[in-house]
């Protein structure tokens, strides 16, 4: 028996997933084997029909496989392509205004806060940690402007094994008690970086943050958008987030009649730029976005919460845009994905009420798919994670719709899609048995 063979890591059981938008993918008495030792690097995913086939070829022994029992199964884990763990602190409270007036009452000062460490280390580890707890195996995490809190971030992220993008935010206009020069905010950028690249950690990349359009001056946007390029990096921001937010952004850039058209002028629209809110995306903007390969972060829970407006993922999904699912705490309360895929559905069939009859609501199957491959696409990370492929690494939830503490309850005439159902509309933590990331089992305490 070869070496390699001893690696091999083997479930028996349920296997559901998206390998399209339009439907969930249910495998029925399926085996998934694993490289553990080569960053679960998924090897084959056949029929239980071939155990022994697979065995022989794999060298894996019957009495090593875990078997599932029929009330589990094995998802692809959780995309979180947009949230801030800093206002973890203050999630569930201050709606009781709107974006702009929100981000100056509410998060400059919370912001502010994270000069002290010891403070973003005590948030920053109970947002991962709570993250994780709802199933988040993928996060994009947008921090503050301070870089030695953004390292600490890093660190934690790095001791649970979540799979994350990183980014210490870039912000030059607002508030002068929460600003910085744009040679300062250059200078810890690159020293970011740099601490991100000597982690060498596969599982966590930097990613460049300009904060908005009504944040950054276009010097500092031109300046980060060379260091985006010198270091082949992604790009994330907000964008037509709210009415207001794209007037203010387009009195700082005059020059320009749409936010997409400035980001694109500055260099910062490409196939890694991924986009929060999208909310207000003209046509033409759909259409330079599908150009440019940027994907859509839709942030449902947050679009309600501060009041900013309806974001149409019918649309977009039909047009081919990328788009995946975004928290966005705290202008969401829930760092679960699970409640941003409920969400989605909730927009989508509010919308409807004011469109043509033929128009369809996105449906569970499009949710999911926006929670795992969708927003694998979105972060440029769909060559490895997001579905159950050969070749890519074993990312993926273990779940159980029947625990003792379960909220809720399945029935013998339920057909599995039913129960698959169930779970996405009702199902949260305690139905979440395991959390893998390359492989390996991942802890939450």
């Amino acid at each position: 028996m070869h070496a390699l063979c001893m690696m091999v890591v083997v479930y028996r059981g349920t296997l559901v997933h998206c390998v399209q938008s339009e439907r969930i993918e249910v495998l029925r008495d399926h085996l998934i084997g694993f490289n553990e030792q080569q960053n679960g690097e998924i090897v084959f995913v056949e029929p239980a029909c071939k155990a022994d086939e697979l065995a022989q070829e794999h060298g894996f022994s019957s009495d090593s496989v875990t078997v599932l029992t029929e009330s589990q199964f094995l998802l692809p884990g959780l995309v979180d392509s947009h949230t801030h763990p800093d206002h973890y602190l203050i999630a569930g409270t201050g709606y009781d205004k709107q974006l702009l007036e929100w981000v100056n009452d509410y998060i400059v000062p919370l912001e502010a806060k994270f000069k002290d460490v010891q403070l973003a280390k005590d948030v920053y580890r109970k947002a991962v940690r709570r993250s994780l707890l709802h199933g988040t195996t993928t996060a994009s995490y947008f921090a503050t402007i301070h870089l030695e809190s953004t390292k600490e971030l890093c660190r934690i992220v790095d001791c649970f094994g979540q799979r994350a993008l990183i980014g210490k935010i870039n912000i030059d206009v607002l508030s002068p008690d929460y600003t910085e020069e744009i040679q300062a905010s250059i200078d810890d950028t690159r020293k970011f970086i740099k601490f991100v690249q000597e982690m060498q950690n596969p599982l966590i990349q930097a990613v460049l943050l300009p904060a908005a359009l009504f944040a950054c001056s276009p010097k500092l946007l031109k300046m980060l958008s060379q260091i985006a390029k010198e270091h082949s990096l992604h790009i994330h921001s907000h964008i037509c987030e709210q009415k207001a937010s794209i007037q203010q952004s387009l009195e700082l850039h005059p020059e320009y009649n749409a936010c997409s058209t400035a980001f694109n002028s500055y260099g910062l629209l490409t196939a890694k730029t991924y986009m929060a809110h999208c909310v207000y995306l003209e046509e033409s903007d759909m259409q330079l976005f599908k150009q440019k390969g940027v994907g859509v972060v839709h942030c449902p829970n947050s679009n309600l919460c501060l009041r900013s407006g309806l974001l149409d993922a019918r649309k977009m999904l039909d047009m081919g845009l990328k788009i995946g699912l975004g928290t966005d705490v705290s202008g969401g309360y829930s760092l679960s994905v699970l409640d941003a895929l409920r969400k989605s559905i909730d927009v989508s069939k509010a919308l409807s009420f004011s469109k043509q009859d033929d128009y369809r609501p996105i449906t569970h199957h499009e949710a999911l798919y926006m929670a795992t491959l969708g927003g694998a696409k979105v972060l440029s990370l769909d060559n490895k994670i997001g579905n159950f492929v050969v070749g890519k690494e074993f990312d993926a939830l273990l779940i159980d719709v029947s625990p003792p503490e379960a909220t809720f309850d399945t029935f013998q005439w339920d057909s599995f899609d039913d129960i698959v159902m169930k779970f996405l509309y009702l199902g949260d933590d305690r139905n979440i048995l395991k959390r893998f990331v390359a492989g390996k089992e991942l802890l939450t305490d």
